[in-house]
């Protein structure tokens, strides 16, 4: 199921909504993260205008969503003029899976006006990370990443900055949702660091969003700027930038993890 296809499955149920996650975007016993959202976001927009663009997202995993039926509960927590605020969350029964909140915000008039700049990666040497069927996460499958710098996961290194360039195997224009799948395809940094498979997972997730509009951008080379912050007792801070395929930036996002090693 191709990301666009997976997107498509988020249907009314009710008061609510349901989406179906299937065993190719599993993360080990739980669906892809960037998934999760992507699934929450489509039902949070449709208590939005259409026009009002995605500036954050705060997510917090909170239980493993498995394959099959997630149930989507959403509802607006305040709309003011500019900017709307939404709540919605993951379930299985009910059992909270996944808890995130919205920032919508339309655009305000103002002075200031400036941006990241996409810096130079200097005598880069691709690698690039081949999908093995179980050896790797399933939802990988969909994605083709190549490593302009850093360390492979579990290749036991020591950097901790990571450059990736990143392709999405979908079709169509992409929208804010394919923002969140290419924003936390990157694995922890930690993992990098071990020599053999060690398990790891995300607590929180935070995006800020820095455009209006994606369709202009497509789904080939993109770049990930990710360095890991700090690492202690078992939990790892990381951050990433985001930028389209010609230099523009696209997000900034910040990660509390576990690592179990």
């Amino acid at each position: 199921m191709r990301f666009s296809e997976a997107m498509q499955t988020v249907i009314r149920d009710g008061d609510g909504w349901q989406a179906t996650v299937s065993e190719d975007w599993l993360q080990g016993r739980s669906a892809f993260g960037g998934l999760q959202a992507a699934l929450a976001l489509r039902a949070m927009r449709e208590l939005v205008h259409a026009d009002m663009p995605l500036r954050s997202l705060q997510t917090t995993f909170v239980a493993p969503v498995p394959a099959g039926t997630v149930s989507i509960r959403a509802q607006r927590l305040r709309e003011g003029r500019s900017a709307t605020q939404v709540e919605a969350s993951l379930y299985d029964g009910e059992q909270t899976l996944c808890r995130l909140v919205a920032v919508f915000g339309s655009a305000r008039p103002s002075v200031l006006n400036f941006q990241p700049q996409q810096p130079p990666v200097a005598s880069p040497t691709p690698r690039e990370l081949r999908y093995v069927e179980g050896r790797m996460p399933a939802f990988t499958q969909h994605f083709r990443a190549s490593w302009l710098r850093g360390d492979l996961p579990f290749s036991g290194g020591h950097q901790r900055e990571a450059v990736l360039r990143l392709s999405l195997r979908d079709e169509g224009q992409p929208d804010e949702t394919h923002v969140l799948a290419f924003a936390d395809f990157i694995p922890p940094i930690a993992l990098s660091m071990f020599a053999t498979p060690t398990p790891g997972s995300s607590l929180t997730w935070m995006i800020e969003l820095l455009r209006h509009r994606y369709d202009d951008l497509g789904m080939d080379d993109w770049r990930v700027d990710a360095e890991l912050i700090a690492a202690r007792d078992g939990y790892t801070q990381q951050s990433v930038m985001l930028w389209g395929p010609h230099g523009e930036p696209v997000a900034l996002s910040r990660q509390s993890m576990v690592v179990f090693g």
